[in-house]
């Protein structure tokens, strides 16, 4: 590998992304869509026989298509393995914002909410798939990647409206952190049904299980004996310092990164993705991550890293696959059944929940939790890379809908959502004699 190559590579790459990122913050929407687009961008920019991407930066994509074993060119493959642990960190960031007593709390409002807001969406992108292509893994990755929500994105909105104490925001909030529960859990079916190429019930039976399963210790450890861990530790050092003797001390950061890796990794061996574990393992540091400044410090390292995941994201889109107007079409029906399902699964789970619920509060949920953001992307990049028999279990004109769609409704659900708040909650916008200079 040429050094002077990788880090020139690395240094376009990061700077395209920030330019990317500042453009769209500028006009308030998520950096990480600017970072998309200029992944798109870095891959299409192709003059005769000359390409960017691969002639200017080295950066020749894997085809597992043509040789099962071919894995890009080294230059790749260094930007790869950063853009894995930066989405692995990414998960592991929502982890540390995820309270299981939040969870246990969150209400059955919340609960229904999440629940109708994963079943109507996968079924719909599902039946789709089958119904037009009939490619069985096509559909499982579809509906699987329609099934995400993107809390980060609906809770900054929330946030910068001064709305978090709303009922609206709270069930928002609660069934959306749910509701990333539930689709890890779906994505670990789906990985193992795809990869195990059986659909039987015992199968299926067996990956739930062990999805299943995994969270409930994790959860229970949360819950349980994280808490006394922590007391212990604690009252030693108080005991220590009392008898006038240094208190043990911990590097946090390195402790968290070491069980978040160790967590990914065994989530991995046992047959589901990395990404789960990552995202359990900050939920086992929740309840201190802000005493020990863990979001402020990874976000840190994910600085550097995460921006090649996304750009990683928009380098595997050709948008010659967009010029044939079947997946044009295709783009415009998944966009539109990932906004309705999401607006009208979300919306009457919530209503069956807590019948008090007016319909402008319904609807603000519905809106609330059509953003796909990252994690419908990072779902559909994981069925790119698994091929079955010759075949992706996400083919790349699906990739590339996908991308779309998580883009489009990040971008059209935030706008809506602000005005259906301020027109329900005027009071909170209305400006008082008091309030004047």
């Amino acid at each position: 590998m040429d050094l002077l190559q990788l880090l020139l590579a690395l240094t376009v790459l990061l700077v395209m992304a920030r330019i990317g990122s500042a453009i769209f913050s500028r006009f308030g929407l998520p950096g990480l869509i600017g970072e998309i687009l200029m992944g798109i961008v870095i891959a299409n920019i192709i003059v005769g026989d000359w390409s960017f991407m691969e002639d200017a930066l080295g950066i020749v994509l894997p085809d597992p298509i043509t040789d099962p074993n071919d894995a890009g060119s080294s230059i790749y493959q260094v930007v790869y393995a950063f853009a894995e642990l930066g989405v692995i960190f990414l998960l592991f960031t929502v982890g540390l914002e995820t309270k299981v007593k939040d969870l246990m709390n969150s209400g059955k409002a919340a609960l229904l909410c999440a629940i109708f807001g994963v079943v109507v969406p996968f079924v719909l992108g599902f039946a789709l798939i089958m119904g037009t292509e009939g490619n069985m893994n096509h559909a499982l990755f579809l509906a699987a990647a329609m099934v995400a929500t993107s809390v980060g994105i609906t809770a900054r909105i929330i946030k910068d409206m001064r709305l978090m104490d709303t009922r609206e925001a709270r069930i928002i909030i609660a069934a959306a952190v749910i509701d990333d529960i539930l689709g890890m859990i779906v994505l670990a079916i789906v990985k193992g049904m795809v990869e195990s190429g059986e659909l039987s019930i015992a199968s299926i039976a067996q990956i739930t299980i062990q999805a299943v399963a995994f969270v409930l210790v994790i959860i229970a450890l949360c819950k349980w004996v994280v808490p006394r861990i922590y007391d212990y530790f604690d009252a030693r050092n108080r005991a220590l310092a009392a008898e006038g003797k240094t208190p043990m001390k911990v590097n946090k950061l390195a402790l968290a990164i070491i069980v978040c890796l160790a967590m990914s990794a065994l989530a991995e061996y046992i047959g589901l993705a990395a990404i789960i574990g990552a995202f359990l393992a900050g939920m086992l540091f929740a309840d201190h991550a802000w005493e020990w400044e863990l979001e402020e410090k990874i976000d840190s390292i994910s600085t550097f890293i995460l921006p090649l995941f996304f750009l990683n994201v928009g380098m595997q889109v050709n948008l010659g696959s967009l010029a044939d107007a079947t997946v044009i079409g295709l783009v415009a029906v998944v966009i539109v059944l990932a906004l309705i399902s999401k607006y009208i699964g979300c919306g009457i789970g919530s209503k069956i929940g807590d019948k008090s619920l007016d319909r402008s509060s319904c609807s603000i949920i519905g809106v609330g939790m059509m953003p796909r953001g990252e994690v419908g992307i990072i779902i559909a990049s994981i069925g790119l890379g698994i091929v079955v028999e010759g075949q992706r279990a996400m083919s790349e004109d699906l990739y590339a809908v996908v991308v779309l769609m998580s883009v489009i409704t990040t971008i059209i659900a935030p706008p809506i959502l602000a005005k259906m708040f301020r027109k329900k909650y005027q009071e909170e916008y209305r400006i008082l004699p008091e309030d004047r200079i």
